[in-house]
């Protein structure tokens, strides 16, 4: 088998404008990273390298004729050394997906498990997207209607007692038996108050709230997930970490109740596996998001996530935010995700 690789440039459009704590995103830069046999060149593996404006390392100047040089080293049969991966984790997701693609036979079958044959379906969380507070009331109801019994608020943007009477209104409709709410701060909470935060969010039976404080404090983590009433999950904390150096050092450090995996701002696949290793050695918890990735990315990411055999609500409910995405493979019926099958 001689490898080629081919890497090709895509700007998907937002539906609608994405707000989160770190700004409003209206499109998102991506390549499609194409891997092939040049014996048999119709049968195409497909991996997506895509970029998060402030969050992916991979956003820098010059990274489009970065990841052209790195497509070239491939194709020259030259190595990319471990260091050098660990600078790129998009694209070192791209590359594990696309090889996994081609494998088998450039179907967008990335494992074989009964969510890639249609046989079943990932629990996941409906995604509130912040907005103003009337309409993610409103989007938050309509994903209770969709049959969702975990939904996840982004906040931190607006005044905290305003996201706290959103929650109210919610928990009111549904109690903790019938609904899961999961929280995503983004690193918004001072630091000083973010304690008193947590425990003013406990009495409506919060599931777990995702990075409170930023990234980069210990110390101020650590003494959180020591006091919370509210589970803290790490996010952000994980990105750009080198795993083989810090990564059991911070969670032994800090000792959070869960780690959210995103796979191509982690470093892919792979090392994915490698935190959950070590979460499970920390009796600490788990479950796996998609990163705004395409339909590639999202369809990757699921096959992934079901191949774990975990039960825990995931976080792959962001495939149909695009006016120009790639053709769906997955589908959401009733709070759950289904792969797309085609004849």
């Amino acid at each position: 088998m001689v490898l080629r690789f081919e890497i090709e440039a895509h700007t998907l459009k937002y539906k609608k404008p994405a707000t989160t704590s770190r700004g409003v995103l209206n499109e998102r830069k991506l390549w499609i990273l194409k891997a092939f046999d040049v014996n048999t060149p119709a049968v195409i593996g497909c991996g997506e390298c895509g970029i998060i404006p402030a969050l992916s390392p991979e956003d820098i100047d010059g990274f489009d004729k970065e990841i052209s040089r790195l497509v070239e080293k491939l194709n020259h049969n030259q190595k990319i050394e471990q260091e050098e991966l660990q600078k790129y984790p998009a694209f070192r997701f791209a590359y594990e997906t696309a090889l996994l693609d081609l494998k088998n036979g450039g179907k967008k079958m990335i494992f074989e498990n009964p969510y890639s044959l249609g046989l079943e379906g990932i629990k996941i969380n409906g995604l509130v997207w912040m907005a103003e507070i009337e309409e993610m009331l409103n989007e938050a109801k309509a994903k209770l209607q969709a049959g969702f019994d975990c939904i996840k608020f982004k906040i931190g943007t607006f005044d905290f007692d305003k996201e706290c009477r959103l929650i109210e209104q919610i928990r009111k409709t549904a109690n903790s038996s019938l609904l899961q709410i999961r929280l995503d701060a983004n690193g918004a909470f001072p630091v000083s108050d973010a304690l008193k935060m947590l425990k003013e969010l406990k009495r409506f039976e919060i599931h777990s709230i995702e990075q409170p404080i930023a990234k980069g404090q210990w110390e101020e983590m650590e003494e959180l997930c020591a006091k919370s009433p509210v589970s803290i999950a790490l996010d952000e904390e994980l990105i750009g970490i080198d795993i083989e150096k810090e990564g059991e050092k911070m969670l032994k450090k800090i000792r959070p109740q869960w780690i959210i995996l995103k796979p191509s701002l982690v470093g892919g696949l792979r090392v994915s596996e490698q935190w959950i290793t070590l979460a499970e050695k920390y009796q600490i918890g788990w479950w796996a998001t998609s990163a705004l990735e395409s339909n590639i990315g999202l369809n990757a990411i699921a096959q992934w996530v079901a191949s774990k055999n975990t039960r825990i609500h995931q976080g792959l409910g962001t495939g149909h935010l695009y006016t120009n995405n790639f053709n769906p493979e997955t589908k959401i019926i009733d709070g759950n995700l289904w792969k797309v099958i085609r004849e």
